[in-house]
Order: C-alpha cells, then structure tokens, then sequence
C-alpha cells in the first residue's frame, strides 16, 4: 500500500510586500527633494549673488553719482526711486532663477528621475512653487533692505536722506521680496511653458523692459492702461519708495495685478506639465 504526501502550497506574499517599509512620499518629502535640489546647483549660488551684487551695489553706485544733483533738484526726479535702483537689473537674476528651476531639468533630463519617484505633478509644481517663492522672499527683502541702507547713506552725506522708520521705506523693504518672489514664480511658469531657457529668458526680458516699454506707443487710453498692466510695470511700485513713473498703478494694486498674472501662467504651464511627455 503505497501513501501519498500532501504538499502545504506556501502561504502567499501579503499584498503590497513591495511597499512595506517604503517612506511614504508626502508633500513634504517632495518639498524637501526641491529645495536640496535648488540649493546644491551652482547656478542657483551664482544667480542668487548676482541679485544682491546688482541690487546692492548698482544703488550704492547710483545714489553716490546722483546725491549732488539730487540736493540741488537739478536730477528732477524723486529721491525715493533711487534706493532700490540696482533692483532694475537685479530682478533679471530673480527671473533667471524661476526659469532655471523649470527648464535646468528638462535640459538634463533629470525631470524624468523626478516624476519617477514623484508622479504627482501638481505636487511637484507645487513644491517648486514654495522653495522659489520662499527663497526670493526673503533674499529679496535682504536685498532691498541692503540697498536702502546703502543708497541712503550717500543721501544722508548731502542731507536728503530718507526716514527709514518712513512707513512708505518699510514696505519696500518687505516689498522687494514679495515683488521678486512674483516674478520669480512668472519665471517658473514661462520656463514650465517653453521648457527651453534660452527661449524663455528672451521671451521673459522682453516682456519685463521692452514690451512694458512699447505699449505705451499706443495712443490713448488702450496705451496707459497696458503700461500699467503689463507684468514688467504692475508689480514693480512695490519694490520702490517712489516710482519714476507716477502713473502706474500703486504699490499694493499693481502686486496683487502681477500676481494674479503670475497664477495664470502658473495654472497653464501646470495644466501643460500635466498632460506633456517629459
């Protein structure tokens, strides 16, 4: 009589084995990945000192040329623009930088490693979002707080300095940041747009100085309200004392313009980052 062994089938894998002891990937984490990323590129040291050398020293430099004929009011101009003047070719680094954090991935490819481990684009667009808008707020108060220490110890020496307890001279010092910290986020979206930096540093200067510039050529009424509404004029009044141009729109107006603007291109290069390949 011969006897059969019954083989025990083994037990199955419980389900979801892979994920067990897998960090849960949280907004967090992907906040945390964005900002290791972006502190440890090169390009983000040498854009980010760009800024407070240009912002800082162009408005030293500035204020000591100008002091005299500022004292006599032979300049013809408000002293107040003068204090953040280096801001004026600053803001390119801060714009540099929002592309760069967009399209540096792309050119590297890296974007793929990135929606690899965080294939939740929203999230990811999102974090981006925070550690640049962060990082220029408050290296752009910084900034504008330098510059105004700077510019007005050269007026203070002809005796036309600015109060700095002044409430218009403490909102732009908190102003420059929130001001470069919009634009730095307009610089993500372009370059989430285009996903090339060449193309969108061209396109994003161009709307900044030139564009903002041209559309005043338009006669009446259509001219001065596209001044004062195009991205590179709305949000600037925020980042100065007094405005060379008394006819854009005033500080707390024009930011919340330019932001708005800044969301909108946010919200279709987010909607695009969405549904395109990388």
């Amino acid at each position: 009589m011969s006897t059969s062994s019954t083989l025990t089938p083994p037990a199955s894998p419980p389900a979801h084995r892979a994920d067990v002891g897998r960090p849960r990937l949280t907004f967090g984490r992907i906040l945390d990945a964005e900002w290791t990323k972006i502190r440890t590129v090169r390009s983000t040291v040498w854009t980010l000192a760009s800024l407070v050398v240009l912002g800082v020293g162009l408005t030293a430099l500035i204020c000591w040329g100008v002091a005299g004929e500022l004292a006599d009011d032979s300049a013809g101009e408000p002293i107040g623009a003068f204090v953040t003047w280096g801001l004026m070719f600053g803001q390119i680094a801060a714009l540099v930088l929002g592309i760069l954090v967009a399209t540096a991935e792309y050119s590297s490819g890296m974007i793929r490693t990135t929606l690899a481990a965080a294939p939740r684009r929203w999230s990811v667009l999102a974090a981006k979002t925070t550690v640049l808008a962060g990082l220029l707020l408050v290296l752009g108060a910084i900034t504008s707080t330098l510059a105004i220490l700077a510019g007005n110890f050269f007026l203070d020496r002809e005796g036309i300095g600015l109060t700095l307890s002044d409430p218009e001279v403490l909102r732009t010092m908190a102003g420059g940041g929130l001001y470069l910290a919009v634009l730095g986020v307009f610089g993500l979206g372009l370059g989430l747009l285009l996903r090339h930096t060449a193309g969108a540093v061209t396109v994003g200067i161009a709307l900044i100085f030139v564009v903002g510039n041209l559309v005043g050529l338009i006669p009446g009424a259509a001219g001065e309200w596209l001044t004062k509404l195009m991205p590179g004029n709305a949000g600037t009044t925020m980042a100065t004392v007094e405005s060379f141009n008394p006819d854009l729109l005033g500080p707390w107006t024009g930011i919340g313009v330019f932001a708005g603007e800044a969301a909108l291109l946010l919200l279709i290069s987010g909607w695009l980052f969405s549904r395109r390949d990388a």
